[in-house]
């Protein structure tokens, strides 16, 4: 079992009284880590040390700042086989889709240290005679990142790197379901020599979120939120920094549509929703949670799409190499057999999958969904997808849309001309035309609209959320003022 302090100033410490939480694999039931269980008093600690170590972290030059993130990336890597073991122990993910985890989140180190010497400004022309005007970007502070557990070190790293290469020091607040994954991050950071107190984590018990992020939000010295998680936490850390006036970027909850067109490449198009719709159970904010195909190929498209679905094997991760592993917990099972009844009782019908044993659930497909079920709707965030049926691009468009989510999406047809003519018309942030919604790269930037949350992880597009842009002019002592 793993036993964790707090990581503040590059030191482990006790939480407040020694209190400690227990994380539980979500298979056997038996205790994988416990944790110490940070109180809002330790939130602030975890601020302070990262305040303190500000000034020194953002005077340093880009090049000094890339190499130590370089440095980070490869601490990271070394460590791929940790993070794999903890991956599986607390969420019960597959050993590929642990070890994928740690190749994007090395290569968004990498990438954020490439950024280092792109924080740029520009000379603006003054109608002030004398005056030289210019608008530059400098690090704000203290960014405050909080990650989940289902994509543990890419969103993990996602919430640190960028903040890092802008100049500013982090306090990372782990998530309660993957503490131990989560805290390898910091170690490997703190492997790396970024320096004392640059990044700082904080593990806290369920219960203590609520206090512990506000705590941290309100802390003066934090500027910057992000937080990657569900739509329904994401409104309340928004509305706690909108108290403080502080900006937040918001990667939320989504209900991904696969449109596939009259005249797609069925083949194709059904190996990108199995990868979509199955990978990591299902549990990837971009995960495709309802393919929506035009009604002259469902037919075809289902009849493939069943079968490959039911010929994924499903077991625990630590037995086997199976294309599934086991979901978070057993509220997820519960969840998505609830969306499975509900929509097999008001016709729709179940063509693979459905069955569940513990938190190991087959991959599962619901046919004939209309928007009279609840799982047209509800985010599943588990191994089962829909399947809607509609006729021409005017409907098969509507459908897409008819979400309060708009986080990724595909299209898949042989004219690219007509798909990208499509993917236009899809009000989400990201959509791939012949490729599954699970896809992502550290340089591209990534966010998603409506209640997918706003602002953009990623590339060059991210610098704006972690700098200040400030107004500097030079101009000549003797002006002449009107009074």
């Amino acid at each position: 079992m793993n036993e964790l302090k707090l990581l503040i100033n590059d030191k482990p410490v006790a939480a407040a009284g020694e209190a400690t939480y227990e994380r539980r694999n979500p298979i056997s039931g038996e205790v994988v880590t416990r944790a110490a269980a940070a109180g809002a008093d330790d939130a602030r600690k975890a601020a302070d040390a990262a305040a303190q170590a500000f000034p020194a972290w953002s005077a340093l030059g880009p090049g000094e700042r890339r190499a130590r993130l370089l440095k980070a990336a490869d601490a990271l890597q070394a460590r791929t086989d940790d993070f794999i073991a903890a991956m599986m122990a607390e969420t019960g993910a597959t050993a590929p889709w642990a070890g994928f985890n740690v190749h994007l989140a090395a290569n968004m180190l990498r990438e954020a240290a490439a950024l280092t010497t792109h924080i740029k400004g520009e000379v603006i022309p003054s109608d002030k005679p004398g005056t030289l005007a210019m608008a530059i970007r400098q690090p704000v502070g203290v960014v405050l990142g909080i990650a989940p557990w289902n994509a543990p070190v890419i969103l993990g790293v996602r919430a640190i790197a960028t903040p890092l290469a802008c100049g500013n020091t982090v306090v990372f607040k782990a998530s309660e379901q993957c503490p131990k994954t989560h805290m390898l991050i910091g170690e490997a950071l703190l492997a790396a020599g970024l320096g004392e107190g640059v990044v700082n984590v904080v593990t806290n018990a369920p219960q203590d979120a609520p206090k512990v992020v506000e705590a941290l939000i309100a802390h003066p010295a934090v500027r910057r939120i992000n937080f990657t998680g569900s739509t329904r936490v994401g409104r309340i850390i928004a509305e706690t920094a909108a108290r403080y006036l502080k900006p937040v970027l918001l990667e939320l909850g989504g209900k991904a549509p696969m449109v596939v067109l009259d005249d797609a490449n069925v083949e194709h198009a059904v190996n990108a929703a199995i990868f979509g719709a199955f990978m990591n159970q299902g549990q990837i904010c971009m995960s495709t949670e309802k393919i929506v195909v035009d009604s002259a190929i469902a037919d075809e498209f289902v009849r493939q799409f069943a079968a490959r679905a039911e010929a994924l094997t499903v077991g625990d991760p630590a037995k086997g190499n199976f294309h599934l592993g086991s979901v978070v917990d057993q509220s997820t099972i519960d969840r998505v057999q609830e969306l499975i009844a509900d929509a097999t009782g008001k016709g729709a019908k179940l063509v693979a999958g459905g069955k569940a044993n513990g938190t190991l659930m087959g991959a599962t497909v619901v046919d004939g969904v209309t928007d009279a079920m609840r799982i047209y709707r509800e985010e599943s965030f588990g191994p089962v997808v829909s399947v809607i049926r509609a006729s021409g691009v005017d409907e098969l468009v509507r459908i897409a849309n008819d979400t309060e989510y708009g986080l990724t999406s595909s299209v898949f047809g042989r004219d690219t001309t007509r798909a990208f003519e499509v993917a236009k018309r899809i009000e989400a942030g990201i959509c791939h035309i012949n490729g599954p919604t699970v896809h992502d790269e550290a340089q591209i930037p990534f966010g998603g609209t409506k209640d997918s949350g706003y602002g953009r992880f990623g590339g060059t597009a991210a610098i704006g959320e972690f700098t200040e842009l400030r107004q500097i002019t030079i101009e000549q002592g003797s002006q002449h003022y009107p009074i």
